[in-house]
Order: structure tokens, then C-alpha cells, then sequence
């Protein structure tokens, strides 16, 4: 894949001579959490500040995904951008990416992927952990704008295949709340669409477990198109939700 840089971040990059592959990597940054060490490789990620516009900063070695397009392997950030760029051409909200690029050297495949910080966005999981302290209005009003990114997201036929309250990120706005995503690289057009929404929703609600059944039920109701049944719908999730009970 080749190197890119969205038009939006171009000139501040350029202007902090941050615009290259070799620049980025060798910025001194400390990490923002535990690496990464899955698939054989290592992956971080730092925060960089450059005036008032923050970013994250992850870097990559030898974690690859493989797949009949790519047999002996990509980066996984390869691959996210890939999907970052096919929501924004579906129009569904998500973290940015402002830059990318991988080199190859002698037994290393690297690469880097450069996002926009989402400053002044709260992940669903901390606001679960404040629910009691939220009060009946925003705590709809938060169920209300999942929903409206679920079905959003779904009705677009895509499977997020990752789709925890970590990865779901809320800005309150007036009376009520702005959605988006993060952490696509699992994310995949749907093959067995109803099979797959069911995979999504009972993955965010059995970490939203939190919300009582009445909450549950006001989340369906926004989620389901007008001609799908509720009862069955729950029905479903909860078998599944018996499903992966039972295999751990």
C-alpha cells in the first residue's frame, strides 16, 4: 500500500517536518498503554501534540494479518486504514486517519498509522462505569445515540466485529449524544446479515451490563427497522448470550 496523508493534516505535519514514514518513526514518545505482542510482532501507540491538534501515534513490526489477498501477510494497520476510508465513503462515523506507511527492511515489516485524537469524546465503557450518576435524560439519550450508530452501521451491511462500549465513543451535544467508532480492524462487510447483527449487539450488550432490561428493550426499539419483532429479536440474543455462557 502506498504511503498516505490526508489533505486535512498535510501542511501541519509538513510544517512540524512530520510528514514522512522516517520522521514519525523515530520520535521518542512514551507509550499510552502495555505494547501489543500478539501475531508474533510488536505494536505501540503515543500521543502526539503538535499545537492545538492532538493525534495518536501507533507503530508496528512484524504484526501482520494474512489473508487470501495478502497469504504471507500485511500489517494490520494496513488493513484498518482500508477500513477507516470505506466508513468514511459509507458515512459512518469513526476515528480519522491522517497518516500512513509501511517500509520493509531485513526480516521487518513496519508500518504506521497516524489518527486524529477524539478530544472531547468519553468511551461508552467510562460512562457505564458513571450510570447511576448520569440521570434518567442522558442515559437515554446516550442508549438512543448507540442505537442510532448500530443500526447506522449495520444498515450499511457492515459487521464491526469488535463492537465493545471501549471501542464506542459518545460527545454530548445539546440535549443529546454524537457516536462513533474506533478499533476497525476487524470490522467486515456482512456475509449472514442477520447473523451477523446478532454477533455485534450481543457483543456491546453483555459488557453493557449495566443497563437494566427496560434499557435494553428502549435500545432494541431504536435499533430494529419497523417490520422486525422485538420479542424474537431478544429471543435471539439471548440464546446467544446462553451460548457464550456456556463456553467459557
Amino acid at each position: 500500500m502506498s504511503d498516505f496523508i490526508a489533505s486535512e493534516d498535510r501542511a501541519l505535519l509538513a510544517e512540524h517536518q512530520l510528514d514522512s514514514f522516517e520522521a514519525l518513526w523515530a520520535l521518542e514518545l512514551e507509550a499510552v498503554d502495555e505494547p501489543n505482542t500478539e501475531r508474533g510482532g510488536y505494536s505501540t501507540v503515543s500521543r502526539l501534540q503538535l499545537g492545538e491538534r492532538a493525534y495518536y501515534l501507533k507503530r508496528q513490526t512484524n504484526h501482520l494479518t494474512r489473508s487470501l489477498a495478502h497469504p504471507f501477510g500485511e500489517p494490520t494497520f494496513a488493513r484498518e486504514l482500508r477500513n477507516i476510508q470505506r466508513y468514511q465513503e459509507l458515512g459512518i462515523p469513526a476515528l480519522q486517519a491522517a497518516f500512513f506507511a509501511e517500509r520493509r527492511f531485513p526480516g521487518k515489516h513496519c508500518a504506521i498509522l497516524l489518527t486524529r485524537a477524539l478530544d472531547g469524546w468519553t468511551d461508552m465503557y467510562e460512562l457505564l462505569g458513571q450510570w447511576p450518576q448520569l440521570g434518567a435524560a442522558r442515559q437515554r439519550a446516550i442508549i438512543l445515540a448507540v442505537a442510532a450508530l448500530a443500526k447506522q452501521l449495520h444498515e450499511a451491511a457492515q459487521l464491526h466485529g469488535c463492537f465493545y462500549p471501549k471501542h464506542i465513543f459518545l460527545r454530548e451535544q445539546g440535549e443529546g449524544f454524537s457516536a462513533c467508532l474506533i478499533d476497525l480492524e476487524k470490522t467486515r462487510p456482512m456475509r449472514l446479515r442477520r447473523t451477523d447483527r446478532i454477533k455485534d449487539l450481543e457483543t456491546l450488550l453483555r459488557r453493557a451490563s449495566v443497563w437494566e432490561p427496560a434499557e435494553v428493550q428502549l435500545f432494541l426499539q431504536h435499533y430494529l427497522a419497523a417490520d422486525e419483532d422485538l420479542a424474537q429479536w431478544s429471543q435471539r440474543l439471548g440464546l446467544r448470550q446462553q451460548h457464550k455462557a456456556a463456553r467459557r
